[in-house]
This record gives C-alpha cells, sequence and structure tokens, in this order.
C-alpha cells in the first residue's frame, strides 16, 4: 500500500506520490503523454498528463504507470483526453503533418478547400489549427516549400531556369520573377550561379556574450553570431556566402549592429528588425515556432515536435534548431532537454546557460 499526500493509502497499482508528475499535469505537459497516467478520484475517471480538463485537488489525484494499471483501480477513460486511444491533440497533429505532405508532394499548391476536404475538416477550422500548430497558415507554408524547391532545382544546375520555375511549381515565368526577390534576394540567374552579385553588409563588435557578428542582405539580418575569435566568425560567414561579396566598416551599419547587441544583452527589448531566413520549410517552421516561445520560458525539443504537428520528427527538429544562424533573434537557446538540462548550442552551452539565466532574471 502506498501513502498519498492526504495521509490515505491506495492500491498497489497506484504510483507512489511524485511532485515531477504533479507538475507535468499542473502544466498539462503534452510531452509527457504516454510517460504516465493519473486518476481523479472525486470523479472517477483517469488521463493523460495533457488532458485539458479542469484541474484536479492534489489529494484526489493518484499516478499510474499503464492505463491498465488505472482501471484495475477502478477508473475509467477520460472521454476528452481518451488516454486508452488516440488523443484530439495526436489527431489534429497528424491531420497537420498530413497537409504538410500533401502541399509538399503536389506539383501545384492545393486550395484550401481541398487541403480541408482530404483530412476531413472544414476550411477555417483547417486554417485555424494549422497555423496554431505550425506558425504558417497553408499558404505561407506551401510558399516557403516552393521557395526550397526552386532553390535546390537552381542550385542543381539541371535544366534551364525556365525548367526549374515550373517544376517548383510556378504557372508562369513571369508570376516567379515578380516574386524572385522576395524568394530569392536576387534574381534566379545570380541565384545559380552562386550568389556572385549579392552584396552582404556586415560588422563586427563586442557584447556582452563576446564577439559578435552581425550581417545583413538586401532582404534582412542573414547571421547573428557568437563566438571568441573575430576571425573564425568573418571564415564562417564567407562560408555562409562563398560568392556574395561582403561588406564591411559602413558606419551606417553600425546603428543596425547597436540594435542588435541591444537586444542580445537584453532580449525582453526585443527584435523589430527584417530577418532573411534561408532554410527549408521544415526549417522554417521550427524557426517561426521558435520565435514563439515567450522571453523567460522554455520548451523541449519533444514539445516544439508537437507544437509544429511532427510529434515523431524530435530528432529533425533538434536538427533544425542547430541550422539556426541568427542568434538569440531566432530564440533556438529556450529549447532544451525533457529533463530540463541543456542540450547543444550552435554558440556553446555556456552562452546559452547565460542567455537562460539573464531572460529569467528580467
Amino acid at each position: 500500500m502506498r501513502t498519498q499526500p492526504n495521509g490515505t493509502t491506495d492500491s498497489p497499482a497506484a504510483l507512489p506520490w511524485r511532485e515531477d508528475y504533479w507538475e507535468l499535469v499542473s502544466k498539462r505537459d503534452r510531452g509527457a503523454d504516454g510517460d504516465f497516467y493519473y486518476s481523479v478520484e472525486t470523479t472517477g475517471v483517469y488521463c493523460r498528463p495533457s488532458c485539458p480538463s479542469r484541474l484536479a485537488k492534489p489529494q484526489n489525484v493518484r499516478f499510474y504507470k499503464s492505463c491498465a494499471d488505472a482501471e484495475r483501480a477502478g477508473f475509467r477513460p477520460c472521454k476528452r483526453c481518451r488516454p486508452d486511444g488516440v488523443s484530439a491533440a495526436q489527431e489534429q497533429s497528424a491531420r497537420v503533418a498530413r497537409v504538410c505532405h500533401l502541399i509538399e508532394e503536389a506539383d501545384t499548391v492545393p486550395s484550401l478547400e481541398q487541403l480541408a476536404e482530404n483530412v476531413g475538416m472544414t476550411p477555417f477550422h483547417l486554417h485555424r489549427v494549422f497555423k496554431a500548430t505550425t506558425g504558417l497558415t497553408p499558404r505561407g507554408y506551401a510558399v516557403a516549400h516552393r521557395s526550397q524547391r526552386i532553390r535546390s532545382r537552381l542550385q542543381s544546375k539541371e535544366g534551364t531556369i525556365t525548367d526549374a520555375i515550373y517544376a517548383a511549381g510556378y504557372n508562369s515565368n513571369g508570376r516567379f520573377y515578380g516574386e524572385s526577390q522576395a524568394v530569392l534576394g536576387m534574381t534566379p540567374s545570380s541565384f545559380r550561379s552562386g550568389g556572385d552579385k549579392e552584396q552582404i553588409k556586415f560588422a563586427i563588435g563586442q557584447c556582452s556574450l563576446g564577439t559578435i557578428l552581425v550581417a545583413q542582405s538586401q532582404r534582412g539580418l542573414c547571421a547573428i553570431s557568437l563566438g571568441d575569435d573575430p576571425e573564425t566568425l568573418l571564415q564562417n560567414l564567407e562560408n555562409q556566402f562563398p560568392k556574395a561579396r561582403l561588406l564591411g566598416g559602413d558606419p551606417e551599419y553600425e546603428t543596425i549592429v547597436a540594435k542588435v547587441v541591444g537586444f542580445v544583452d537584453s532580449p525582453a527589448l526585443g527584435c523589430d528588425l527584417p530577418l532573411d531566413l534561408r532554410g527549408t520549410a521544415f526549417q522554417q517552421r521550427v524557426w517561426t515556432a521558435l520565435t514563439k516561445i515567450p522571453v523567460g520560458s522554455r520548451v523541449s525539443y519533444t514539445d516544439l515536435a508537437s507544437r509544429i504537428g511532427v510529434p515523431g520528427s524530435v530528432r529533425a527538429v533538434a536538427q533544425a534548431c542547430g541550422a539556426n544562424k541568427l542568434a538569440v533573434a531566432i530564440p533556438c537557446h529556450r529549447v532544451v532537454r525533457r529533463n530540463g538540462e541543456l542540450a547543444g548550442y550552435r554558440w556553446g552551452i555556456a552562452r546559452k546557460r547565460q542567455l537562460l539565466e539573464r531572460e529569467t532574471e528580467s
């Protein structure tokens, strides 16, 4: 028999009271689903940790390792979170993932109505759920994916530029050329040649985290790097834009650098500068979700994967975080392991710890 917070004892099926389990239930942490279940004495039901129902009093809660244990103790599954089956949140995530797949596989961008019909949702509901999950509308996701497709086609140098435009899903040359600056940051011919005509302004300075390099294309900030050695940061920028023309020492650009340094030193100020995000559609989904994590908060890679509708792609989410080249502006430092420990960080674990401590104190 086990003792609970109110001094009563339970059947052997119940686990000992655990404060960490109760904290996960209080937060309705979806990342804990499947690790354990909890029952509520006053309602006679058992739930997932993420159940959205009204939080019970701790003295009425018991923890179980499995659904079978909870049912042997006399509790029935909650109809809201369906702990013995697929939860509504999991169904929703699966539908969002299905929509992403449909968009990625289509030759032309499917309409919202077509996507909604395919996954059994109304267009309005799909639009709302998709945006809440990925941070993008279905149309926005399609644009990001098509942007990556045209980039890949142009970089492969297979066929003509026109072939690449149509293969990426554009219906006409004119439509793509009208968007090319927004999609590529340059003309298609310049992009195919490696961006040899692109101009990147940059400056290197000092901030509270050491040396900082800030680079900006015509579209916005394309790199914010932290380190100890200015030469190494500059070499990394050259590797990132091997054929671009790098312009340093611009007095007017120093004001941009000063704003970035101020933001790095005080993240709560926010960054209102335009960003030039260059990555796959999946990476952009992850980066968009990162920007929605509030200052001072932390999420796990598992939770982040669930937020964008791909709970089974934790490793891919971690890789997307690692591919981020805009320190602090895209706050990948706010992502930690499920146990709260700090995972890898492109600019060093020590800087990640400093950033998190600074945000917690602000």
